[in-house]
Parts: structure tokens; C-alpha cells; sequence
């Protein structure tokens, strides 16, 4: 039957498909988006399965499709190498929208658009626009710089995933990512304007010693009636009468940090959002693995299930669980039997958090950077900035059509100058790199300033363009449509689920450890690169280098004095009096000397230089790799 309009006009939904003992199985990512769909009962994608491991062969071809809930509709099954090229460059799950240009990767951005979608197909659905939570943030930060988001997104599933795969004695060796949302689980919980509920709360508890306790201690009509009782009117289960709520006068006049604090009911907080989501399909298989080996261990997490009997009573989730093949009253385990909660302890034989993967702790600076820098100066360690190639190359602006135009955004100006002026030094440093048939990416791409000039006077190479920022890239692709670019390409995701090749990356004042992240996958994939820096002053260490980089640095600076260099390397401000700026040139020279001589490791040959003109901005850094088997040999600047 010949697809209808409607159908061919849906965006698309891309899914893995993996096996186990030469059985086809939906991964834990796959399972997550598909029980959402489930739960929002949403039709607005086409889904496809895509095989790898060898899934969904020619002996098992109808078996994938029992995996997937009936509510779907039709499914096609494809290999990774007919997906469309965006996809190919990105991890699964990944949705690319009707123009086929604009392409969401990664678990919580696919999660967050399968909502938006929804709620535009069906703006009645208020609950599902409830699972963004306060603000719609839930999830929102990315995981290179969120520890809730990496916890979530990739920590549990992946850790309920290995121990599937390699099941070990529960009972010894929790996970230590399942640790830590038990751990999660046990803090005060912050919600927006809890006062009222938290004077409540302190009412009834003042109530209940007055009256004598009618139940045990620790039950859990007295730790968390009124928290559950909050979170089930939220979720129009229950009303709770006006005046019943309401507090005396005596509880009114009690100080806010006198108040009791509230525990949680749902992942969050108090409220069910799309962190419930994500964790109900990995804590599910992990709690029915523990219960069918190692029971006793269920005793180590009981305030984990206590969230899941919790989750299992929100309206839709065992309907849409049902649908996917999730039977979740599979572990039968009374809360009424686990160990009291006390929010101030933990089971003793628990192991303790995981170290070594967050950023930098706050330091504390004393004094100004001379110190640091005279101390790199004795081992002969000085900032040095080789002169710009081109310093008076310029992109024909008059000739451009207006959407190219910085103009045309919303800024000022004497911003815009500035701004096509920066565009001016990178537009010109890539040209000089770029071949016919390149791929350039356009890290944290912003509105596509950088991209979509790229993409008009570099009509031989594809550009993609990458931000997480959804807002932002869809503005950037109503640009590129207006000109009739056909030679790019949009990518939601953050920096990790991007796995494409690539020749040369770009980057115009990425934040802080962003440049690093930037500079990183430029050497991974043997491409060149041209970074222009920004915010030195977030610099930290992160979960995947630390600080100083280069081996010279580390010889000569602690971490400490390192982050002296870069909290003084953001005072450019033209605000600033002239000496004060000059040292502040001086330490974005050292911070980005120490990341040229770290890629310089790899075989690259990597120039730091000043923007022409310096007044173009306050951070006018730019550093240009060159990987060793690049020469320079010029794709030619269109127009230019």
C-alpha cells in the first residue's frame, strides 16, 4: 500500500536494534523512547529498527517487530548503511525531521522532542508537557557539563546494560551508577515555592505528637503523606480540600529554615517527570535480575523501591509499559518490609560514591597571576602568538544575500561589526584548509553565523552544523532555507553522539572546557581545526582531561596555578584599564600555548594567533591545527 501524505510528512524516529544469544533485543535507549511514545500514546513518528550485531537477519525477520508496542503502527528494519547520512554520523536514538536537514541525537534530546511533538499534535495533553518539569529543564543540560543528566542518560543505562550483559552477585557489587541515584533518593528534596507544603507538613507533624503516633515509626503514611499526597494532585488523582491545607497562624510565623525538609516521591522530587521515564525501563530489568538471583540485595535499595512502586501507580505507566512489553509487577516486594528511611543514613555495607568523575572542586585564589606567570617564565614558558596569515582578507558583505548578514539577527550594530569581522578571520583560516568535498563542522553553532557563511562561499564542501540549543538551530535552518543552502546540514546533540567523519571543525568562542571538547574531536577524527576560545574562567577539569594539558605545563604548573592563568586570562573587558587587559592577553596566550602543545602530541602543527582586529572582540584567540597529513591546498572562496 502506497504510504498517504500524511505518513510520508512525519518525521523519523531511528531506533537500535541489537541481539543476545543470536536473539534479536531492543537496547535500554530504545526501550526508554519507545515506552515514552507509549505513555504519550504518540503516533507522530515513523519508526525504524536499525540492525547491528547482526539483528533482524534473514532467518529472524518477522521477530523484531514483536518487540515493539502495537500502538506503533508499521516499522521498517534498515542496516547502518542505508540510514541517511546525518544519522550515519550520529549515536542512536536519533530523529531527523520532514526536510530531512535537521537531525536530534542522543537519548534526553530525542526524549524532550518526542514531547514537543505531542504536545503540538495534541496541545490537551498537559500531563506530557508536565514530564519537562519546572521551567521545562528537566534533562535540558547536557551530560558533558550536568552530573544528574550523565547519571541518567548514560550512567544507569549503561551500567544496568553491562550487568545484563555480565551478570555479577548482586548482593557484593551494586553498580555504583544505581548507588548513586539510591543516594539521590535519600536528599532533602528542593522544590520551587515548597513553603506552603513544607508549613503543612510541619502542621500535621506537630498534629501527630499531640495525638500520639497511630502508626509504627518509619511507615510510610507518616515520612511521606504529605509529599505522596502532593505529588497525586499534581497528577489529578486526588484533590486536596482548601481548608484542609491550610496551616495556623502559629505555623505561619515558624522561620523557613525552621521548616521540615520534604523527601521525595518521584526521581525529582516531588513531581513525575521524564527523568521517571528514562530510569522506570533500566531499574525494572535491574530490580527483576536482582530478584531472580540475589533477592536479599533488594534490602540495599530500599528507596529505590519504594520510587519504583511509586512510578508504577502514575496513570498511563502500566498501559504504556504493557504496551512495550514491560510487566512491572513482576518484583513483588512489600515497602512495608524494607529497613526504615531515615533520611540520614544509608545501608553501612554500601561502598562509597564514585570519585575521579566530576569537574574540578571550587578553588580558592589568593593574589594576582604574576606569581604563576614569572614562574613560567623561569622554565621558559612564554606567550607567544605567531603573526595572522591573512590579516587583511574579508568576506564580500555587499554582495551577500541579507540573511547571511549578521545584521539581519538581533543585536546591535556595533555588535554585528564585530561579529562579521570575527566571521572574517575563521571564514578565511578554514578556506585556506578546505578541499572540494570536506565535511566542515560547526561546533556549537549557535544561530549558524559561522555555518551558514561557511556554507555560501564553500559550495564544494558539506557543512554541519552541531549545537544543543534546539531554539537556536532552528533559527539557523529558517537562514539556511531562505538562501536555498543545499550543501548543509543540522545536528541537536551534544558533542559525544556526534561519530561522523569530518575533515576540518570550527569553532567561534566555545565556552570554557567546550573548545577542549572541540579540540578533542578534531584530533580523534584527524581533522584540522580552527578554535576561537571563550570564558576561560570556566575552565575546569572535566570527566575526560584535566589541567594543564601539555607536558611542559604539567612540569611547571599545578592544577591550582593553572586555573589562576585562566581566571585572569577573562580580563580582556574593554572596561578594563589598558595594563589590566594587557596581562589578560597574556594568560589566554599561556592557556592556549598549553593546548597548542597538546595536540602538537599528535603530530599536528598548531599556530596561535590574534584576530584582525583586535578590537573584533575582547577574546580574539584563534588557534589553527593542521594534522599531519593536511597540507594546505585551498578549496577557493567562492565569492570571495
Amino acid at each position: 500500500m502506497k504510504p498517504s501524505e500524511a505518513e510520508q510528512q512525519r518525521p523519523c524516529l531511528y531506533l537500535e536494534l541489537s541481539s543476545r544469544n543470536g536473539e534479536p533485543r531492543l537496547p535500554l535507549h530504545s526501550s526508554i523512547v519507545l515506552f515514552l511514545l507509549s505513555y504519550c500514546e504518540s503516533s507522530s513518528f515513523k519508526v525504524f529498527l536499525v540492525r547491528s550485531d547482526g539483528a533482524g537477519n534473514e532467518s529472524c525477520s518477522e521477530s523484531p517487530r514483536r518487540l515493539l508496542p502495537e500502538s506503533l503502527g508499521a516499522c521498517a528494519l534498515l542496516t547502518p548503511e542505508a540510514l541517511p547520512r546525518l544519522v550515519r554520523s550520529c549515536r542512536l536514538p536519533a530523529a531527523v525531521d520532514e526536510s530531512g536537514r535537521l537531525c536530534r541525537a542522543g537519548l534526553a534530546v530525542v526524549l524532550r522532542h518526542v514531547i514537543a511533538r505531542t504536545t503540538e499534535a495534541d496541545p490537551s495533553r498537559k500531563d506530557v508537557r508536565a514530564l519537562l518539569g519546572f521551567k521545562e529543564t528537566c534533562l535540558k543540560a547536557c551530560a558533558e557539563v550536568s552530573k544528574w543528566t550523565r547519571l541518567c542518560e548514560l550512567g544507569i543505562p549503561s551500567a544496568v546494560e553491562d550487568h545484563l550483559r555480565h551478570p555479577t552477585d548482586p548482593a557484593r557489587q551494586l553498580p555504583p551508577a544505581v548507588l548513586a541515584l539510591e543516594r539521590r533518593l535519600a536528599e532533602p528534596v528542593k522544590v520551587h515555592n515548597d513553603d506552603k507544603i513544607r508549613r503543612q507538613k510541619l502542621q500535621e507533624q506537630r498534629r501527630m505528637e499531640k495525638s500520639g503516633p497511630a502508626q509504627g515509626e518509619g511507615s510510610p503514611g507518616v515520612t511521606e503523606g504529605l509529599e505522596l499526597r502532593a505529588a497525586l494532585a499534581k497528577l489529578a488523582l486526588v484533590s486536596v480540600p482548601a481548608g484542609a491545607t491550610r496551616e495556623n497562624s502559629e505555623i505561619r510565623k515558624v522561620k523557613t529554615t525552621e521548616l521540615p525538609e520534604l523527601e521525595h516521591v518521584f526521581a525529582e522530587g516531588l513531581y513525575f517527570t521524564l527523568t521517571d521515564v528514562v530510569l522506570l525501563p533500566c531499574i525494572h530489568h535491574y530490580l527483576c535480575s536482582i530478584q531472580a538471583h540475589a533477592p536479599s540485595a533488594l534490602h540495599h535499595l530500599p528507596r529505590l523501591l519504594r520510587w519504583y512502586g511509586r512510578v508504577r501507580e502514575v496513570p498511563g505507566v502500566l498501559r504504556g509499559a504493557k504496551d512495550c512489553g514491560l510487566t512491572l509487577s513482576e518484583v513483588q516486594v512489600s515497602p512495608a518490609s524494607l529497613p526504615g528511611l531515615s533520611q540520614q543514613e544509608d545501608p553501612a555495607d554500601l561502598p562509597p560514591p564514585e570519585r575521579g568523575q566530576e569537574v574540578t572542586p571550587g578553588l580558592h585564589f589568593v593574589g594576582g597571576p604574576r606569581p604563576t606567570m614569572t614562574k613560567l617564565k623561569e622554565n621558559g614558558i612564554e606567550a607567544a602568538f605567531s603573526p595572522h596569515p591573512c590579516p587583511a582578507w574579508t568576506l564580500p558583505w555587499e554582495s551577500f544575500p541579507a540573511a547571511i548578514n549578521p545584521t539581519e539577527g538581533k543585536m546591535s550594530n556595533i555588535r554585528a561589526i564585530r561579529k562579521m569581522q570575527q566571521l572574517n578571520n575563521l571564514a578565511a583560516m578554514v578556506s585556506e584548509l578546505a578541499r572540494p568535498g570536506d565535511t566542515v563542522v560547526d561546533f556549537c553553532s549557535g544561530t549558524g553565523h559561522v555555518g551558514i557563511v561557511l556554507a555560501h562561499t564553500l559550495p564544494d564542501c558539506q557543512i554541519i552544523l552541531i549545537e544543543n540549543k534546539g531554539e537556536s538551530l532552528s533559527r539557523a535552518q529558517r537562514r539556511s532555507a531562505e538562501l536555498g543552502l543545499t550543501n548543509i546540514g543540522f545536528l541537536q546533540a551534544n558533542l559525544d553522539y556526534f561519530i561522523g567523519p569530518f575533515q576540518i571543525g570550527v569553532a567561534l568562542h566555545a565556552c570554557g572546557i567546550a573548545t577542549d571538547m572541540v579540540l578533542e574531536h578534531c584530533i580523534q577524527a584527524g581533522a584540522a581545526f580552527v578554535v576561537s576560545p571563550c570564558c576561560y574562567g570556566f575552565i575546569q577539569n572535566a570527566v575526560k582531561f584535566t589541567f594543564p594539558k601539555s607536558k611542559r605545563f604539567q612540569e611547571a604548573l599545578t592544577t591550582k596555578e593553572h586555573m589562576i592563568l585562566c581566571r585572569f586570562a577573562d580580563q580582556t573587558a574593554v572596561q578594563l584599564p589598558p595594563e589590566r587587559r594587557l596581562i589578560g592577553k597574556h594568560c589566554m596566550g599561556l592557556v592556549d600555548l598549553d593546548r597548542a602543545w597538546a595536540a602538537e602530541t599528535h603530530g599536528y602543527s598548531v599556530q596561535v594567533t590574534t584576530m584582525e582586529p583586535e578590537s573584533c572582540s575582547p577574546k580574539n584567540n584563534m588557534l589553527v591545527g593542521r594534522p599531519p597529513q593536511r597540507t594546505a591546498e585551498p578549496a577557493g572562496r567562492g565569492d570571495a
